[in-house]
């Protein structure tokens, strides 16, 4: 028997509805859901253990997986299995954490497993933007403490119109793409990309969004209700000691306001509240560390946390010595690497990147295969943070999702600014060599001039900035950080990054770590963050005014030639021979697509030599070269036979025709060579297919004069065939021969 399902139906205002439904699926879960918009079904369940784990952090694990079966479609590769997931996926896993994780009580330790699953697919439902509310909703269903129910939901804009969770035929027109997080009451979490929007117009999308968002959360907490809410679990909180707190507080606050206030550099600083934290704890006994000597180190950071936020606040002073708007010292070099095709350094302070640039053809493109996407880019970036970069030693275990995460946002922001008719593939990569604070934006500044520096003929540089905020709710007191530094990072209400051109936003990502946060300090922040955006544009522009008119002497020069479908076969050649042949030859690498539309062959030459580009460009013009009938062409002799010459058209090298001995002079030939030899160069005239031969026919002796005195021949008669005219089928004295023939049987007996 079925058992009984409870569901909520979210109408999106255009048609299209959401619906949020529990009770039949994986019930043994300690929260279930299963959401569906169109053909798009979404599994998620939520498990967390009853015990707390041994650590100071919520192990929270977030899994987002695509399943093949979903779209009807077997998994790539030997293996037909899904593996492990794709950046697609672990972007939003990420999507996903960021929102759910600050929920969670601050002392809820145990294990907690969230997993959602795509089972089910439709071509225009984009399952990333209904992954955080069925993430919220089974938390929902559940027994596990959690603040507040969260949605999220994608943004477009088409003609000025905004979109809730556009279509993926839609998203192609917008000049928005942005996923928002947030609860009934306050916005958590921004990413996206934008085509050069201004800050008004991004904050009217985030409120169009939350506007949305609000009716999913109510959907949910009814869902909850009619499913029957469970109490929230009990579980050991963290042990607490008031007056320790107080004591620790006493005895670091003014230490470390004045470490902070000092303006020293990241290890310096981190070396003076290290001495004092082990200063605080030298009055403690042995006994007594042992039995409370991790709540040391909690009121420790407390009371460095609120010694840092009251320095920005009262004095308006950060550790650094910065006041709020400043941009840390900045200096770029571009052309630094001289074997890559581009390469740029951007240092902004503690922080340092180094980029280059890759160019290739479309082989080359970044092929991506999900179920719910299959496409490739001709543009994109890697981002590797290694542990050097903060003066660490730890085991390197493959990508992580951060910087997974991190090149994204880079890519987004570069990707708008590379023009359409680029004809190359572009990989640009980041390497972060010091790190105290986004280096994700320090990978776009560094990005752009790398790319400006290889010649890809960018439409405008793209700058980017990190900002921080610090504000108490207590005394409405806030101040935005330019810049921000990476305690800044922690220590803070706001980390978000925005990258722009001049003229507007490319793309943004922002956490919000305080609740209510007002859209009028959003407002404010922004503005404050174009202004550090457009002082950091200002260095690179000094480094390099525009891209480079050419790539590099050593980079390859890519040329794009289109031809008509018919002569793709040509070019490639029987098993490939020809394209392999004029490969090696030229030292050219050359690519064939076909247009799905036009069904034309775009062929792409890439090479470091334009000699041998244009030997290919020379052979391609050779294969469509096309003589008009009745034309006069130079040809030369490249073979000979003893029935004519095969000749090429000089314009044309390698298109061949036969030159019939025939067509050679008006006078009798007997010999060839006794007109023509190898190398002689003449002209000849084109007669077009003869009707007769199925061949191309041209002539030598058309352009001659005839010899005076000269007779042709008489045309030969068909019918006057030298007494063979009774040979034909019907005259060959084969009706009657043999009918008295015996049957094969009888012969023996004759």
């Amino acid at each position: 028997m079925i058992p009984k399902v409870f569901k909520e139906v979210i109408d999106l205002g255009d048609g299209r509805e959401i619906s949020i439904e529990t009770g039949k699926l994986a019930k043994q879960a300690h929260g279930s859901v299963v959401v569906q918009s169109g053909k798009c079904m979404l599994l998620c369940t939520v498990v967390s253990n009853y015990q707390q784990s041994d650590v100071d952090f919520l192990p929270l694990t977030v899994d987002y997986r695509e399943k093949f079966a979903a779209a009807g479609r077997y998994p790539g590769g030997f293996f037909k299995r899904e593996a492990r997931p794709s950046d697609g996926e672990v972007l939003t896993m990420r999507l996903v954490d960021r929102v759910l994780r600050p929920l969670f009580p601050k002392d809820y330790h145990a294990e907690t497993q969230v997993m959602i699953q795509l089972m089910s697919h439709d071509e225009e439902v984009m399952p990333d933007a209904l992954a955080g509310l069925a993430a919220s909703t089974a938390i929902q269903l559940s027994d596990i403490p959690f603040e507040t129910p969260i949605s999220e939901v994608r943004v477009g804009r088409i003609d000025g119109k905004f979109i809730i969770n556009p279509t993926q035929s839609q998203l192609l027109e917008s000049d928005i793409d942005m996923v928002i997080g947030a609860s009934a009451d306050s916005v958590m979490m921004v990413e996206g990309e934008m085509k050069e929007i201004s800050e008004e117009e991004m904050v009217d999308a985030i409120k169009f969004a939350h506007d949305a968002i609000k009716v999913q959360c109510a959907a949910q907490v009814k869902l909850a209700e009619a499913f029957g809410k469970k109490e929230t679990r009990e579980y050991e909180p963290e042990r607490e000691d008031e007056a320790l707190a107080k004591k620790v507080h006493d005895l670091t606050y003014d230490k470390v306001y004045a470490v902070a206030r000092a303006a020293s550099a990241k290890h310096e600083r981190s070396a003076a509240f290290e001495a004092i934290k082990e200063e605080v704890k030298a009055t403690f006994t042995e006994e007594e560390l042992a039995d409370f000597g991790s709540l040391v180190s909690k009121y420790f950071y407390k009371a460095e946390k609120k010694a840092v936020r009251d320095l920005t606040l009262n004095e308006g002073l950060r550790l650094d010595g910065r006041k709020t708007t400043d941009i840390r010292p900045i200096w770029c070099e571009v052309d630094y690497l001289p074997s890559t095709h581009g390469s740029s350094i951007f240092t902004r302070g503690e922080t340092q990147a180094l980029a280059t640039v890759t160019l290739g053809t479309s082989r080359e493109a970044n092929q991506i295969d999900m179920p719910s996407f299959e496409g490739e880019e001709r543009f994109y970036l890697h981002y590797n943070f290694p542990p050097f970069s903060t003066g660490e030693a730890r085991p390197l275990r493959g990508t992580s999702r951060r910087e997974v995460g991190h090149g994204n946002l880079a890519q987004r922001a570069l990707k708008g600014m590379v023009p359409l008719d680029c004809p190359y593939t572009v990989r640009v990569v980041s390497e972060v060599l010091e790190s105290n604070g986004s280096s994700s934006m320090a990978t776009v500044c560094a990005g752009t001039m790398a790319l400006m520096d290889a010649g890809v003929q960018m439409k405008k540089p793209v700058s980017g900035i990190a900002m921080g905020l610090i504000s108490d709710a207590e005394t409405g007191k806030y101040a935005v950080l330019s810049d921000i530094l990476g305690d800044e990072d922690h220590l803070g209400d706001m980390d978000f990054k925005v990258t722009g051109t001049a003229d507007g936003i490319t793309a943004c990502q922002m956490d919000i770590k305080v609740k209510g946060l007002s859209y009028e300090i959003l407002v404010n922040a922004l503005k404050q963050a174009q202004a550090g955006r457009l002082h950091i544009l200002g260095k690179l522009v000094e480094t390099i005014a525009a891209p480079n008119a050419d790539v590099k002497p050593h980079a390859p020069k890519m040329i794009t030639r289109v031809i008509p479908n018919e002569f793709i076969g040509a070019l490639i050649g029987p098993g490939g021979k020809v394209i392999q042949e004029l490969q090696k030859a030229t030292k050219t690498t050359i690519v064939i697509n076909e247009d799905p539309i036009t069904e034309e062959g775009i062929v792409e030459i890439l090479g470091t030599g334009q000699a041998g580009i244009d030997a290919v460009l020379a052979k391609i013009d050779s294969l469509m070269f096309k003589p008009e009938v009745g034309g006069t062409y130079e040809v030369k002799v490249i073979k000979m036979l003893d029935f004519g010459a095969v000749v090429e058209y000089t314009q044309a090298p390698g298109n061949e025709v036969l030159l019939h001995v025939s067509e050679l002079a008006w006078e009798r030939t007997e010999n060839v060579t006794d007109v023509v030899n190898m190398g002689d160069v003449f002209n000849v005239k084109y007669f077009g297919v003869d009707p007769k031969t199925r061949k191309e026919k041209v002539s030598r002796k058309a352009l001659l004069e005839k010899p005076e005195g000269y007779v042709a021949r008489p045309p030969r008669d068909n019918n006057d065939r030298g007494g063979r005219d009774n040979r034909g089928r019907d005259n060959r004295g084969r009706d009657n021969r043999r009918d008295d023939r015996k049957p094969r049987g009888d012969r023996k007996d004759d």
